[in-house]
């Protein structure tokens, strides 16, 4: 099962501009090459971090401007350049096509099936929705268990207070986030709010100060606030695959800190870096990471989170109709 997501992701940190004025080059190939090379060079926040050599860049595909005849072909080549980068925060967007780079979690296995998680040993079809949760009692109802598929879709107070209320005799909690591509960091920094007891540090991001690589200011905290009046104070398990990226990277990363929670399942599919958008001459737009976001100790999130409990779902498991992250996280909440 492959399932391609568009990618948004919505900044909590106030900026100068999500929107930069187009670099000022001539409306050519070799104007909006030139523009974009240059707007990666100066803005993307991670060509030491990956080693890059983005010059080298440059002279492979500026060589092969004269073959990119047409607008197509020239898109085409634009985007295999932003390839490079290996970052699915970054895009090329115009009117007729989008790039994109999937290879983040095409090159991993899915360790999820959504046909398993709506059978009767889980949340079955009777299930109750709220704020864009899916949400129902397993384990002969002694575990609560969301399943949370997008930091897109809003969600309120009053939605998570009847959640976790019709939890109250639950032991434990599960969120699954696994296939969330991410959304609002709003709503990330939110919802990891119901599990922390005081405003936590945990982690740091820094901007570019500067058109150099590493041009950096220093880290600034981000704090997970703990939630005045809506707390779930009891052990959660929080279920992670590849595909658990950007907004939702952010949550993890934020969850790792919680007092009772764990992380279960496959490492986190990254997106440490904000994304901001720039204007090429002839209109399209490209999006990449500006700002490098970081754990606790300073390691860089870019390329994903790792679990507190490796497990992976196994071909044998799915056959039987059994969910091996959700039993494995049921085994660690006991």
């Amino acid at each position: 099962m492959k399932k391609y997501i568009l990618i948004v992701l919505v900044s909590i940190i106030i900026l100068p501009s999500c929107m930069n004025e187009a670099v000022m080059e001539p409306n050519t190939h070799e104007g909006n090459f030139q523009a974009l090379w240059k707007i990666i060079d100066t803005r993307y926040c991670y060509l030491d971090y990956k080693k890059i050599n983005w010059d080298s860049i440059h002279t492979v595909y500026e060589n092969q401007l004269p073959s990119a005849t047409g607008q197509i072909a020239f898109f085409d080549l634009m985007g295999k350049m932003l390839d490079e980068l290996k970052d699915g925060h970054v895009n090329l967007y115009s009117d007729f096509d989008l790039s994109r780079y999937w290879k983040w979690f095409l090159d991993y296995p899915s360790n999820f099936s959504s046909d398993l998680i709506y059978t009767t040993r889980y949340l079955g079809q009777s299930y109750r929705i709220a704020g864009g949760m899916n949400y129902g009692k397993i384990n002969n109802g002694k575990i609560g268990y969301i399943y949370y598929g997008s930091f897109s879709d809003a969600f309120s107070d009053g939605n998570i207070a009847s959640i976790l209320n019709s939890f109250s005799s639950c032991h434990a909690l599960i969120i699954d986030v696994r296939n969330n591509g991410g959304g609002s960091l709003d709503y990330s920094k939110q919802l990891a709010s119901y599990f922390f007891k005081k405003t936590t540090v945990t982690g740091y991001i820094r901007h570019k100060t500067g058109d150099g690589h590493s041009d950096f200011s220093n880290p600034i905290k981000i704090v997970t606030p703990g939630h005045p009046t809506i707390q779930w104070q009891r052990p959660v398990a929080i279920l992670t695959n590849r595909m658990s990226f950007s907004a939702t990277n952010d949550f993890v990363n934020r969850m790792t800190n919680a007092p009772n929670a764990i992380i279960v399942g496959d490492k986190t599919g990254g997106g440490g870096g904000l994304p901001l958008s720039s204007e090429l001459p002839n209109g399209w737009l490209v999006r990449f990471s500006s700002s490098p976001m970081f754990n606790l100790a300073m390691g860089n999130t870019e390329f994903g989170i790792d679990p507190t409990i490796f497990v992976a779902l196994t071909a044998a498991d799915q056959a039987n109709g059994i969910d091996t992250i959700i039993e494995r996280a049921i085994t660690a909440l006991k």
